[in-house]
């Protein structure tokens, strides 16, 4: 059975009720004394909240109090993303840093990306091979065997959610600083990354580790 979460009210009338009896002491809503019982009884209503919600708070995914000490433990906000928005983003973040297994594989690094928040798919390239390619595919060099691209929405949007969100966020967020951030942060250290965010024509505006090129 979960504790019982008491209300400033709550522990006003129990504080005021365990005074000493006397003229010193008096019960009467507008007195002195009562008033100051006032002022402290909220802080005890916030931390028995707090204690009762420890449990939850505790897990990542759930972490509003402590979130920033899992933060500062897994060396986030990282400088390359900054700090994200919302409470969702941030716990995101955390999850999947703290899930990540490593992996070189296309389902390793879609999932990665799920985790964060982000809907992608993979790309891979390779050279031009007599024999394999036919007409018509792109005379690429020997490079491009240690290429790849990740496709990304132009905007991926966090919407605020009830239950999930904190007072004072934005209704809606968007950007792909994070996934850009900690994609290439896990990507093997010999190829090289391409991310793709929309499409304009039919050409691909994608970013090369921070340089934008034309693929």
């Amino acid at each position: 059975m979960p504790a019982p979460n008491y209300s400033a009210q709550d522990f006003s009338d129990v504080i005021l009720a365990l005074l000493p009896r006397g003229l010193t002491w008096p019960r009467d809503p507008d007195s002195v004394m009562a008033q100051t019982v006032g002022c402290l009884s909220p802080t005890f209503a916030r931390h028995t909240l707090s204690n009762n919600e420890l449990l939850v708070d505790a897990f990542p995914a759930t972490a509003v109090q402590l979130l920033t000490e899992w933060e500062e433990t897994l060396g986030l906000p990282d400088p390359c993303a900054g700090e994200s928005p919302t409470l969702q983003g941030r716990q995101a973040q955390v999850v999947a840093r703290l899930t990540n297994s490593g992996g070189q594989s296309v389902p390793y690094f879609t999932a990665y990306a799920q985790a964060l928040g982000y809907d992608v798919t993979v790309t891979e390239f390779a050279p031009f091979r007599a024999g394999q390619s036919s007409a018509g595919d792109p005379c690429c060099s020997a490079d491009w065997a240690f290429t790849w691209k990740i496709n990304a929405p132009a905007e991926s949007i966090t919407y605020f959610c009830a239950g999930s969100s904190s007072a004072g966020e934005p209704l809606a967020s968007w950007g792909n600083e994070v996934l850009q951030c900690e994609l290439s942060g896990v990507k093997p250290a010999h190829t090289i990354l391409n991310f793709t965010y929309g499409q304009s024509g039919e050409l691909d505006i994608s970013f090369v580790l921070g340089e934008s090129s034309l693929l």
